[in-house]
């Protein structure tokens, strides 16, 4: 039997690729790193199969021995972390020494084009430390819609953000964790690709905003606003420089590309159509509100 550790496993996508992995009857061993161990062992109360070990990102001293006898890693950067040679330098040299070679990363759509985000300088330090790899490169998530952008949708009924009329991909969380669940058990049949993973539909924020009106009975309205206006609303709401950063490269950046590409890996693999914009929204109603 395969011993698997998932990374952020108690996040969006963590989460949603356990509950797969365990509704699909998975063959393998699951093991959660996480920070805290109770808080954990309530979220996953529903799974008792699963494992749990200590294991925090910004602390490497828990690295030796969440990673002890683990065969396979699915590995996500967190948010707020984007100093990658500090963080992701000494967990590769971990993985390295106690003989683990097989990493799932969960990267962006466009990595391999841009050395300025994370993400990139992630699939770059993997390839130099020679790990049998998948590169998993989702669109923009639909969740954004639901977390990163609640707060300013729920108090100012604004989407506030320096991306003007830039079209973006739109894939739910969901199907990426359906997908990476499905690859983590047959790794060794996808080892070494770059899979890009998107949804159907490539829209800006004017054309969702239009689309959450159409269900809530509350309306709300896209704000475009520049890079000085926007770190300066951030700022002001509390948010560290480094989340900033990262948000302004995810929304600025696309203003100057081009339309993202879609791809039907999802399809092709599941037999089934990825969310759309619209079903989403729906589904997740209540949170515009």
């Amino acid at each position: 039997m395969t011993k698997i550790f998932i990374s952020g496993a108690t996040g969006n996508i963590g989460f949603e690729v356990i509950k797969f992995l365990f509704e699909t009857n998975t063959s393998n061993q699951i093991i959660a790193g996480v920070r805290d161990m109770e808080k954990a062992k309530r979220t996953f109360q529903f799974f008792p199969e699963l494992e749990f070990v200590h294991f925090d990102f910004e602390a490497p001293n828990t690295f030796g021995n969440a990673f002890q006898g683990i065969n396979r890693v699915f590995l996500l950067r967190p948010p707020h972390i984007s100093d990658v040679e500090k963080y992701f330098t000494p967990l590769l040299k971990v993985l390295k020494k106690q003989q683990i070679n097989q990493i799932i990363f969960l990267s962006v759509q466009g990595a391999e084009k841009s050395k300025v985000i994370p993400h990139n300088k992630i699939e770059r330090l993997i390839n130099t430390f020679d790990f049998e790899s998948i590169f998993i490169r989702p669109s923009y998530f639909m969740q954004n819609l639901t977390t990163t952008l609640a707060d300013n949708i729920k108090v100012k009924r604004k989407i506030i953000l320096p991306a003007g009329k830039a079209k973006f991909n739109w894939i739910d969380i969901k199907n990426i964790a359906e997908v990476t669940s499905i690859l983590i058990d047959r790794f060794p049949e996808f080892k070494n690709r770059k899979i890009e993973l998107t949804g159907y539909e490539n829209e800006n924020f004017y054309r969702v905003t239009k689309l959450i009106n159409q269900v809530i009975s509350n309306p709300i309205v896209f704000k475009n606003v520049n890079l000085i206006n926007f770190y300066r609303i951030k700022k002001k709401e509390g948010m560290v420089k480094g989340m900033i950063f990262v948000l302004l490269m995810l929304h600025f950046l696309p203003r100057f590309q081009k339309e993202p590409a879609i791809s039907d890996f999802y399809e092709k693999l599941t037999s089934k159509k990825p969310t759309s914009l619209l079903s989403f929204i729906t589904r997740e109603k209540d949170k515009f509100e």
